[in-house]
């Protein structure tokens, strides 16, 4: 059908109804949930705004129906939307950068459990930052604290950047393009990080959601899933000041294997907090032999 042919006014319920058929086709989880929060993009408002709106004007059916299309094809929701929740931020997330996930939420609740002192944290760094959700997040928790966010794509860090300045966070931290930390000098007393390691034989049996659309280079772990474990174990002892701690994001059935590359890197293991659904999920370091400051 053609846009000339469209009625101008549309029934809201019709459309989110088709909607939620189509996501559901699909095979998309929670498509009536999906269908309303895309709906509510197209808008500008959220989900209890929909309540005020009956009636769709048919520009803004066009680009629902468009925004449908995609999801179908399970282009991530937060990239249709270009927002994702973390902790207690709302961020901008592009293509550039994966989703933030709640799962990854585990390292700052690890971070809090072992530094509640919220004056006692001044230098974090995020290795691999991505959107910043893990920096700016431990920059809102700790308010005395100056951070660091390093990420190889020249996007990730634009994206950081504007997070940053969104969240009124950027006076306190400095986003750079790098490779890992070979250009850095400096000692933290937190350095966090989620590192790609998902095993390369591994991508193809992701959901499509990641597989044909998060950027690989933030996926792809090597053929062992470790090679970004590996590089970060080189650089940790460097890093982390003498009361220092590192919390690095694992993946599933890496509980053993990378506590090895640490031990082996002479770092001392604290702990592996386990996510929402008992999942190892952020494995604690220290420099071997320090006493963990509580």
């Amino acid at each position: 059908m053609k846009e000339n042919d469209l009625p101008d006014i549309h029934n809201s319920r019709d459309i989110l109804h088709q909607a939620a058929r189509r996501l559901s086709q699909a095979g998309i989880d929670s498509p009536r949930r999906e269908a309303r929060l895309l709906l509510a993009h197209v808008l500008q408002t959220d989900l209890s705004g929909l309540l005020m709106h009956d009636h769709v004007e048919s520009a803004q059916a066009l680009r629902f129906e468009s925004l449908v299309e995609r999801r179908a094809s399970h282009e991530p929701l937060s990239y249709l939307t270009g927002s994702a929740g973390f902790w207690s931020m709302t961020l901008e997330v592009s293509a550039a950068t994966l989703v933030p996930r709640a799962d990854t939420e585990t390292l700052i609740e690890a971070l809090l459990e072992l530094r509640p002192d919220r004056d006692g944290v001044r230098r974090i760094l995020d290795l691999g930052t991505g959107t910043g959700c893990l920096l700016l997040a431990a920059l809102q928790e700790y308010r005395h604290a100056w951070g660091l966010g390093v990420d190889l794509s020249p996007d990730a860090a634009r994206l950081a950047t504007r997070n940053a300045r969104c969240l009124g966070l950027s006076g306190r931290c400095d986003i750079i393009c790098g490779d890992w930390a070979q250009a850095i000098m400096g000692r933290f007393d937190v350095v966090l990080s989620n590192p790609p390691y998902i095993p390369h034989g591994d991508l193809g049996g992701l959901m499509p959601d990641v597989r044909d659309y998060e950027p690989h280079r933030a996926l792809d772990g090597g053929a062992d899933g470790l090679v970004s474990y590996r590089l970060l174990m080189q650089c940790l002892p460097r890093l982390l000041s003498a009361q220092g701690i590192a919390i690095i994001e694992l993946g599933i059935g890496q509980e053993r294997s990378v506590p090895a590359l640490a031990r082996e890197a002479g770092m001392e293991v604290l702990s592996i907090r386990a996510d929402l659904g008992g999942i190892g999920r952020a494995l604690v370091l220290r420099p071997h032999g320090k006493v963990a400051k509580k």
